[in-house]
């Protein structure tokens, strides 16, 4: 689509004459305008979408918003409109500044606990119920377990024909699938048996900093949902330290490990299984940032942003620092 036509379609959205759009940085998969109009500022987001990628990110952002506004929340931008046949959805413009690992403190980590508690104030009602799980959820050690080996599998078959595609194939093949094989002779005989409901959490997905705004007052305010729903409470807490775009200090792991624990019924088992959960959540945060060798994410990633070929070399660079980092918190 134009801009013209996005924002045309965020004029009818926002019931306006005449929309205006600039485009955002930022965006690992979408792209992010921000719309001036007559209704105040906004945000849109044209998400991509790819035959090979069923996954719709918008109902699953616009349906997490949604309920977290409906269920009183306001540390999350608000939902304004959709429109599911162009892929776009209108968000009311959050204000702030990004943060650095460094700006994480234990207030910011009370902050993110918060968040999560009121996210689950409302998992009785019928909106949550209708929440659908969340982008590779697991509810088995098992799933945990096919998960990472469907992501492996998926690397092993990369093609590629520059210095920086054999390099990352020889990644895989020389340190990444070792290193899964010998972590994997510990998960022998997992449990197939799931998480019962009440055991799982609403999950943000993808939750972490990276997708944080601190405002002048030094209140955070926390986005993109777009691969949010139901999940295990242990995958969120991995996810978390996991991810490499602002890191969050392992020092402060035992505080937020313990507290997502605390939203559901079996601390105690929680915990075990966070803590027996997190070498293999490494391993899969190798894979993720592996994943511009793709064909479908390189393609996602080039709709948001059309500088993914230069970043490949960083990114296996990321990949082989994070295989070989500690991996207890």
């Amino acid at each position: 689509m134009t801009e013209e036509l996005l924002a045309a379609t965020a004029a009818r959205l926002l019931a306006v004459t005449e929309a205006r759009l600039t485009r955002l940085p930022g965006g690992g998969n979408n792209r992010l305008y921000r719309v001036d109009s007559a209704a105040g500022p906004a945000v849109l987001k044209h998400y991509f979408r790819h035959p090979a990628d069923p996954r719709d990110r918008l109902d699953a952002e616009f349906r997490l918003c949604t309920y977290a506004w409906e269920s009183g929340l306001r540390a999350l931008p608000r939902p304004l409109g959709r429109d599911d046949s162009q892929g776009v959805g209108l968000y009311a413009f959050q204000p702030g500044q990004r943060v650095t690992s460094e700006g994480i403190d234990g207030d910011a980590i009370a902050q993110a606990l918060a968040f999560l508690r009121a996210l689950q104030g409302g998992r009785d009602s019928r909106a949550a119920s209708a929440l659908p799980a969340a982008s590779e959820a697991c509810f088995s050690q098992e799933e945990h377990v096919r998960m990472l080996e469907g992501r492996m599998t998926r690397l092993e078959g990369m093609e590629g024909t520059t210095a920086v595609d054999w390099e990352a194939q020889a990644f895989v093949g020389e340190e990444l699938r070792p290193a899964w094989e010998a972590l994997r002779r510990t998960f022998d005989g997992a449990s197939e048996t799931p998480l019962p409901p009440g055991e799982r959490v609403i999950s943000p997905s993808d939750f972490g900093f990276h997708n944080a705004l601190r405002s002048e007052s030094g209140r955070y305010a926390f986005l993109d949902f777009e691969y949010a729903g139901w999940d295990d409470p242990a995958k969120l807490v991995c996810d978390f330290f996991c991810q490499v775009a602002v890191p969050v200090p392992l020092s402060h792991f035992t505080t937020f490990a313990q507290g997502v624990a605390e939203l559901g019924p079996e601390p105690g088992a929680t915990r075990a299984r966070i803590h027996s959960l997190f070498p293999l959540y490494r391993l899969k945060w190798c894979c993720i940032l592996l994943n511009p060798f793709l064909p479908v994410d390189l393609a996602r990633r080039s709709f948001a942003r059309p500088d993914t070929v230069a970043a490949k070399a960083l990114q296996l660079a990321q990949a082989r620092a994070l295989l070989h980092a500690p991996s207890e918190p």
